[in-house]
């Protein structure tokens, strides 16, 4: 009980910086593309994170998987996006791994924002949705992979 306390304070604590990836525009520059994800995520305590999305750049869309992790969470959720992406010159530079670190309290529905980084420089800035009961003040990894 106490480990779910801290996390939920951490989670609090965390919940004006959600609300700042909402307006990254600014510092991320101009969107390259658009994205759309339908994951869902079980943790206790270490989670898993799976699903798929679709990317839009250049004029073409692209499918794609979500594998991933987190840390600091307990329960499930299915959470929805959008949102855009940037720094974003090739295709091939959209897979690989992503990381951030956010926070969740989901009970019933909520809503959120997050941006998400990978070793090429592209970013991620979506705004989510998510159902189910879920509390995380998590580190957060996942691997986006091009469906051929």
């Amino acid at each position: 009980m106490r480990m779910v306390i801290r996390a939920a304070a951490v989670a609090l604590m965390s919940m004006p910086l959600l609300g700042a990836a909402a307006y990254a525009d600014d510092a991320l520059g101009t969107p390259a593309g658009r994205v759309t994800i339908k994951v869902q995520s079980a943790d206790i305590g270490i989670g898993r994170t799976w699903g798929s999305g679709r990317l839009t750049f250049q004029h073409h869309t692209y499918r794609f998987r979500i594998d991933g992790g987190s840390i600091a969470a307990v329960g499930y959720s299915k959470v929805t996006g959008s949102g855009e992406v940037y720094n974003l010159h090739e295709v091939k530079d959209f897979e690989g791994s992503y990381a951030a670190v956010n926070g969740e309290a989901t009970a019933g529905t909520g809503v959120g924002g997050i941006v998400l980084s990978n070793p090429n420089g592209v970013k991620i800035k979506l705004v989510t949705q998510s159902k189910g009961g879920r509390l995380a003040a998590a580190a957060q990894g996942m691997k986006i992979t091009l469906v051929k």
